[in-house]
């Protein structure tokens, strides 16, 4: 059996092909999604998510409720945050759902790492 698909959420494009990158080269599918409707969508309609892996970054505060939706569906829920917000996005990131956060600039080694062990825990 493959490795489940990874959903990548982010309002920057760029951010979102690096990460189908990094992903990529570790033998994962992406999904990706630029905005909240979007995430909510992939949500309601992708059937077999391992990951859903969110860079918070420029999105407004109803990014929680498919952050919770992910919760709900038992998806394990990883919030990438800018450095500055950091400690707030990882307070609401952990009361929606989310089993962890990282800050930019990500270092791939950690980020594969906690992407490995969220998907075997799923």
């Amino acid at each position: 059996m493959g490795k489940p698909p990874i959903l990548i959420i982010g309002s920057n494009p760029r951010n979102l092909e690096l990460l189908d990158q990094f992903l990529s080269r570790e033998g994962y599918e992406t999904i990706a999604a630029t905005t909240i409707e979007g995430f909510a969508e992939k949500l309601d309609t992708e059937q077999s998510v391992g990951l859903a892996l969110v860079d918070i970054v420029g999105f407004n505060p109803k990014i929680w409720e498919p952050c919770e939706q992910c919760a709900n569906k038992g998806i394990p829920l990883l919030l990438i945050s800018a450095p500055q917000h950091l400690s707030v996005v990882r307070q609401e990131g952990l009361a929606h759902g989310a089993k962890g956060v990282l800050g930019k600039p990500l270092a791939v080694p950690e980020l594969m790492n906690l992407v490995k062990t969220l998907i075997l825990e799923s």
